[in-house]
């Protein structure tokens, strides 16, 4: 049932409506490496490039950062989609605490090249019951192992385990915010360019050609759709979220996810609550949905809101993402086609993954090794030249 205050409004909290645009391709162009997705694994991809001096044209089927990488759940939590003790135990404890390190590295990364959008709050994991308090001493002994510095903790929500070089990102505006880097090194940029064919030497949009060297495929949610030889090793999903007005009787000092990490929600500087989750509740019907809020998802997120968090306040924002899950677990950085490299599948954590995942695809596009691709591919497990 929907709602009672189910707002007309589908845009996330995120979006200020003050974000660069960027001109739609309208004319044939050569550059070294296209870029086909403005994501932060795009926009990671294309600053990299940059850096190696290539020349680089970068486009999307609609705005910067317009997906998933503009409307997630703003949590920046080092780590794979595992948690630690689980990646321990499905990649080896030398790969998963390299990858460990880097995404951590990451966090840093973003601190440094973006200020305006990420707050090093820490983030909590909070037990939903006895069963998921298990699972997390687990995951805190893990984490210690490994030299990570973690803690138990009790709260109001449950007691946890705390991170306390975790953060929170405004993701959108930290989308745009990499953009305006993008351009200002010189690359160019197309928004509301529609990619009809490519091979690694050529990009066809409906009214104009990119001639390349090569292609990087920075798309997550849909990835197999856009590189169907990818089915069967990724499939996209559909994650909802929810935002209230201020609520000054709350207070969430950090970004917390409980039952697993299926749920997980923020309070914002202006003390806002962004909410998301409950993908588990209709697991079969959020596979390969549209990005449209659904009322069986949203009717649960908002009693979490109600009951979980003890929130009051007026739901201002419903929203939906597509994002890619692989079988694996790991994300995917390939070459799909000779010249074509691909990168996406985060399982949910494309804010730090996706970056640096598209950083390596940039530098293997462009001919050049890349230390990150080698530890993610289980080939080596020192992070020491990424």
């Amino acid at each position: 049932m929907t709602s009672p205050d189910l707002p007309s409004t589908t845009s996330s909290v995120w979006d200020d409506g003050h974000g660069p645009h960027f001109p739609a391709l309208d004319a044939d162009v050569r550059a070294d490496l296209c870029v086909i997705g403005l994501g932060a694994s795009g926009l990671s991809a294309v600053l990299e490039a940059r850096a190696l001096g290539a020349s680089v044209i970068g486009l999307d089927a609609t705005v910067t950062a317009g997906g998933a990488a503009g409307s997630n759940g703003g949590i920046l939590r080092a780590g794979l989609a595992k948690f630690h003790h689980e990646a321990v135990a499905a990649y080896g404890r030398e790969r998963a605490a390299a990858l460990y390190r880097l995404t951590a590295a990451e966090i840093d990364r973003a601190v440094r090249d973006t200020p305006v959008a990420v707050r090093r709050t820490g983030n909590l994991r909070v037990a939903a019951d006895p069963a998921e308090w298990a699972d997390c001493a687990a995951q805190l002994a893990a984490l210690r192992a490994d030299g990570v510095a973690a803690e138990e903790r009790d709260t109001p929500f449950g007691r946890g385990v705390f991170v306390p070089a975790d953060a929170a990102v405004q993701p959108l505006a930290r989308g745009r915010a990499l953009a305006r880097r993008a351009v200002e090194a010189g690359a160019v940029l197309h928004e509301w360019t529609r990619v009809g064919s490519f091979s690694g030497t050529e990009v066809r949009t409906p009214r104009a050609c990119v001639r390349c060297g090569a292609v990087v495929v920075a798309v997550d949610g849909g990835l197999e759709h856009v590189l169907p030889a990818l089915r069967g090793r990724v499939r996209t999903t559909r994650l909802q979220m929810l935002a209230t007005e201020p609520d000054p009787a709350v207070q969430i000092s950090s970004p917390m996810s409980s039952r697993f990490g299926y749920d997980y929600w923020q309070q914002l500087p202006d003390g806002r609550i962004a909410l998301g989750g409950g993908r588990d509740r209709a697991m079969d019907r959020e596979w390969d949905a549209p990005a449209v809020p659904s009322d069986e998802i949203q009717s649960y997120l908002e009693g979490v809101l109600r009951e979980r968090i003890g929130s009051r306040a007026q739901v201002t924002h419903r929203w939906a993402a597509r994002v890619a899950y692989s079988t694996s677990g790991l994300p995917v950085l390939a070459e799909v086609e000779t010249g074509v490299w691909a990168t996406g599948a985060y399982n949910g954590t494309g804010n730090l993954m996706g970056a640096l995942c598209g950083r390596a695809a940039a530098q293997l596009a462009c001919g050049m090794p890349s230390a990150f691709a080698a530890v993610l591919d289980g080939s080596a497990s020192r992070p020491d030249a990424c």
